[in-house]
């Protein structure tokens, strides 16, 4: 009994001295499989685009390339969600300066959010520009990136506060275009769940 005994009290400490793996953080979207590569998985990525940031500057996708970065959409008179989801992100940025991390945000009412309007949110709410590109340009366009590449809704609707419909979430997108997180971006705890999220991208 006591050899019995003395076995698993090794055991148990081997067992509390080896590391357990997180898991790798989801890649959401579609799925297909290349026929000419067996068991490989072709993923969801962030299609292309091209839009005017705060500075009145084109700027694209493939700025991003190769960049882990965090969006989401929002528009400058948002009565409602938009303040608290911009407010976590500049702790969000504030957090990550050694980190190398991208931000962008959509906004969803172009037409109001002009490039000046858009210098003037980011003045409003303290937002670092060097790492964050704000943009506006085409409507259609842009809703169209939000349903088909960032896989979240936005519309117009005149019984919405504000008059526009758009999603609460923040995401994650990885080095590789990949959507890998979507979180509640009204919700401050968040901010500490992306923040280890990004550092397990780091690490992949």
């Amino acid at each position: 009994m006591k050899i019995s005994g003395l076995f698993f009290l090794m055991l148990f400490c081997f067992s509390s001295c080896v590391s357990i793996t997180e898991k790798p953080l989801p890649i959401y979207g579609y799925k297909e499989f290349d026929d000419l590569q067996e068991n490989d998985t072709l993923y969801h990525t962030i299609p292309k685009w091209s839009f005017v940031n705060q500075y009145g500057e084109q700027v694209n996708s493939s700025f991003y390339e190769g960049e882990i970065y965090v969006v989401y959409f929002f528009f400058s008179h948002c009565p409602t969600i938009c303040p608290a989801m911009t407010m976590n992100m500049v702790k969000l940025q504030q957090q990550t300066t050694a980190l190398d991390i991208k931000f962008l945000s959509f906004t969803v009412d172009p037409k109001k959010d002009s490039s000046e309007r858009l210098f003037w949110y980011q003045d409003a709410f303290g937002i670092n520009g060097e790492n964050w590109n704000l943009l506006t340009g085409n409507q259609n366009a842009i809703y169209s990136l939000g349903v088909n590449g960032f896989l979240v809704p936005n519309q117009e609707d005149a019984l919405a506060p504000g008059g526009f419909l758009h999603s609460e979430k923040i995401m994650l997108i990885d080095s590789k275009g990949r959507i890998r997180g979507y979180y509640d971006g009204t919700d401050e705890d968040q901010v500490a769940v992306i923040l280890n999220d990004i550092s397990r991208l780091k690490q992949e």
